[in-house]
């Protein structure tokens, strides 16, 4: 079996949060699912920006793609103490975002 690469998984929690997002009240999901969809798509348009880019350009792509995932967790807890999901969506949500960060920082050490 083929191990998934950080993009691959990256492309799936989108479409995790892509479909979460629809079920977020209809105020809610022009004001903050939108914003949370737009750094989830950017995190990913990033992650393929690394892996295409020279070396010496990675280091730096990889420091805000970290920050990136930051906001992105921070969205992810306003969303859950709102109330638009429940405990087990947040945690799996927050396990998924964990191991890219993960991922993340692994590749940053390599290319370091």
């Amino acid at each position: 079996m083929q191990q998934e690469t950080i993009i691959e998984k990256c492309y799936n929690y989108l479409k995790i949060n892509i479909s979460m997002i629809d079920s977020f009240p209809r105020r809610q999901r022009f004001l903050i699912g939108e914003r949370l969809q737009s750094l989830n798509a950017e995190l990913l348009e990033m992650l393929i920006e690394a892996y295409y880019s020279p070396k010496s350009q990675k280091k730096a792509i990889l420091r805000k793609v970290n920050i990136k995932i930051e906001k992105i967790r921070y969205y992810l807890r306003l969303c859950y103490e709102l109330g638009y999901y429940g405990s087990r969506k947040h945690h799996y949500l927050l396990e998924k975002l964990n191991e890219i960060g993960r991922m993340t920082g692994g590749w940053l050490k390599s290319v370091s």
